[in-house]
């Protein structure tokens, strides 16, 4: 298939990369060309220009007004795909944009699925995601060999919007993980207690989860270097206490949670590892 990829940071790089792998023809587009540097790809000089060249196009940045701009703006994708073909949405949004999205596509023909991911830098890399669609199962089930080249875990949620609805409740337990992960360290530390024996006994009990074995062992080494930044899952909370608003659905976790995200971008940690929520509280 002719595939075309916009958002080629940390993640959407290695996911195209895998879509070329898999033999399909890779076009690209980025407001950085640089950031197309030595892929294997024909590069677009707009989103408009891909999606004509493109059957299926797939979209992986940062937010709501990202998606819209690129999606139906100025040279943008709507004004390239033709009917039939697919936008691909990987991005995590909120539910109410990708429904906008979808409807104003829809109008031209064009068939959308909201299809967040979840699994980080190393699960792009490993074609290991987890990946939520909300959209029509037809579409869904055209586009399923591509994204089987991206992750092992394809679950269709339901129609537009779904995707995302499925993603902010990834994110608020993943993040209040995190949280909690470096609570038990901070305490463990204050109680000169060593941490990393602290993190070997929970990994063996019910305490044990990906977050900890991950972020864990990031706290423990005091390594804060970005896996994924802090910045954006500043942002997806903010997108999940939107929804929650919106559904008159209490929260008291999550909002205790954006707090310590709040008070982690005021320190200017944005661009670190979510990790450095154990610095917010040593801080106090």
């Amino acid at each position: 298939m002719k595939v075309g990829f916009i958002g080629l940071g940390a993640m959407g790089r290695p996911m195209a990369l895998h879509v070329h792998r898999a033999g399909h023809d890779l076009h690209v587009w980025a407001r950085r060309p640089e950031s197309a540097a030595g892929l294997p790809a024909t590069f677009c000089a707009t989103p408009a220009e891909l999606g004509r060249r493109c059957e299926v196009v797939f979209t992986i940045i940062t937010s709501s007004a990202d998606v819209e701009t690129v999606a139906l703006g100025t040279n943008g994708l709507s004004e390239g795909m033709v009917p039939g073909s697919v936008l691909v949405d990987c991005s995590t949004i909120a539910p109410d944009a990708a429904r906008h999205i979808a409807a104003k596509l829809a109008e031209k023909g064009i068939r959308m699925l909201d299809a967040p991911v979840s699994g980080g830098v190393q699960g792009a890399i490993d074609a290991t995601l987890a990946i939520m669609a909300g959209g029509e199962v037809e579409v869904l089930e055209r586009v399923r060999p591509l994204l089987e080249c991206l992750g092992q875990r394809i679950v269709h949620i339901g129609p537009n919007g779904a995707g995302q609805v499925a993603k902010a409740c990834n994110q608020m337990i993943m993040v209040a993980a995190i949280e909690a992960a470096a609570e038990a360290l901070r305490l463990a530390a204050a109680s000169g207690v060593d941490c990393a024996k602290v993190k070997q006994a929970l990994a063996g009990g019910s305490a044990a989860s990906r977050v900890l074995d991950v972020m864990g062992e990031r706290m423990v080494k005091r390594d804060f270097a970005a896996g994924i930044e802090a910045r954006l899952h500043h942002k997806d909370f903010g997108l999940v206490l939107e929804a929650a608003r919106k559904s008159g659905v209490p929260v008291p976790l999550t909002a205790t949670v954006a707090q310590q995200l709040n008070a982690l971008m005021a320190q200017g940690w944005g661009r670190d590892d979510t990790a450095s929520l154990l610095r917010v509280l040593e801080l106090a």
